[in-house]
């Protein structure tokens, strides 16, 4: 069970504001590459200023984000959108933003930039296995338990927690210790089902 499961209902209720910005001419590329600029802004900026504080704007943003991402999927799905360029741009956007947001946890006081680097280098991986199913399979795996809005549910919420809770930041080390391992179970998860699929 992933959050990704949820997404259809999340697609209905941006389906309205979907086909505004279609009628605006504009496009999924268009949006793929403003969420990835976005998340590289705000990860910069909290690189650049570690102010438990401000780490308030990271739910707030993983949110719009989680938006963007259904948005610009529904933009090349249902209005004709699809191309080679947007397959390539949605899957270096993310790993982009990914690193961009999650790296800014380093540097904050108290916690180990190593257990960091690690849920970023696992959260790569999960979407390199859900692009080997896809080669396999020719579907795009999203299997948990740990997929990419399950990523950004857990490290918003901590972002929250530490913005309301700063003497506490250490306690980023266990919830990145307890992603680490979520991460390399689903990669493992991703690559067995692509397996089960093909073998039979």
């Amino acid at each position: 069970m992933t959050l990704y499961e949820i997404k259809p209902k999340f697609q209905d209720l941006l389906r309205p504001l979907v086909r505004i910005l279609f009628i605006r001419g504009v496009t999924a590329n268009q949006v793929t590459v403003i969420a990835a600029i976005f998340s590289v802004m705000l990860g910069a900026g909290l690189m650049l200023y570690p102010d438990p504080s401000l780490y308030i704007l990271l739910p707030v943003f993983l949110f719009i984000r989680m938006a963007l991402n259904a948005i610009d999927g529904m933009l090349a799905r249902e209005f004709n959108q699809k191309s080679l360029l947007g397959a390539i741009l949605n899957e270096i956007g993310d790993i982009i933003a990914d690193a961009a947001l999650y790296l800014a946890f380093a540097f904050l006081a108290g916690v180990s930039p190593w257990l960091v680097f690690l849920v970023v280098l696992l959260s790569w991986l999960t979407e390199f296995c859900g692009v080997i199913a896809q080669t396999l399979t020719g579907i795009r795996n999203y299997r948990g338990p740990m997929g990419k809005s399950d990523r950004a549910f857990v490290l918003g919420s901590l972002g929250l927690f530490i913005a309301l809770c700063p003497q506490h930041t250490s306690v980023a080390n266990i919830v990145f210790g307890v992603l680490a391992l979520l991460l390399a179970w689903t990669s493992i998860n991703r690559c067995r089902s692509a397996l089960e699929v093909t073998n039979a």
